[in-house]
């Protein structure tokens, strides 16, 4: 399916977007480093706040990029935007209210691959796109969906509790989307969103299996 909206207007849009929440991308890595501190040195309330941080995040996506600022220039904006908000409801009550997700780095296949796609989301990513030509203001920053999306699914390998399936859907369904802009776009650094995507959903599945053989 063709976009509707052409690579400069893609590019533009990230250069509004960028100069009108300034500094608020500094924030979000303050607040993602934090995020991981909170998983390597994990306290009694740190569960609930590193789940009311990704609430937060996906709520910013979906009211202010999506619904405030890409739907300029594409329609389907307001369809994305009401499942990013529907994921930031997710991990208030799975997270907040239901204390199904528990965030402890361990020196795992999970806990390294984890660690790994965070920094790649945090690191690589900017300074890939940065090699690639995407130079700020006219790039993706952290705080936007793909390179938020590739955090979220890395740190939920973090998660020492069966991941719930609920929490997986909207961020490989957002991979597979924004996969195929990026591909059709010529945005290569938001290609590597489907591989994280599917690495850590594969990887999060087959720990679930593995705690559930250990239940019974």
């Amino acid at each position: 399916m063709k976009t509707p909206f052409t690579i400069k207007q893609f590019l533009e849009l990230f250069k509004n977007y960028n100069e009108e929440v300034f500094p608020m991308q500094i924030a979000f890595y303050l607040i993602s480093a934090f995020a991981i501190y909170l998983a390597l040195k994990p306290f009694p309330k740190s569960d609930k706040i590193i789940n009311i941080i990704f609430a937060f995040l996906w709520l910013w996506m979906g009211i202010v990029y999506h619904l405030i600022f890409f739907t300029a220039i594409n329609k389907a904006a307001y369809l994305f935007g009401g499942l990013f908000i529907v994921q930031g409801i997710l991990f208030l009550i799975l997270g907040v209210f239901q204390n199904k997700l528990s965030f402890h780095f361990r020196a795992d296949i999970f806990g390294i691959t984890g660690i790994s796609l965070i920094l790649f989301a945090l690191i690589v990513y900017p300074i890939l796109g940065c090699f690639l030509g995407h130079t700020y203001p006219y790039s993706p920053t952290f705080g936007l969906p793909c390179p938020t999306t590739i955090f979220t699914l890395a740190f939920l390998l973090l998660n020492v509790k069966k991941c719930p399936l609920t929490i997986l859907v909207i961020p490989f369904i957002w991979s597979v989307i924004g996969f195929m802009a990026a591909f059709q776009l010529g945005i290569v650094e938001d290609i590597s969103l489907l591989a994280a995507s599917l690495i850590s959903i594969f990887l999060l599945l087959f720990r679930n299996r593995m705690l559930f053989k250990k239940i019974f």
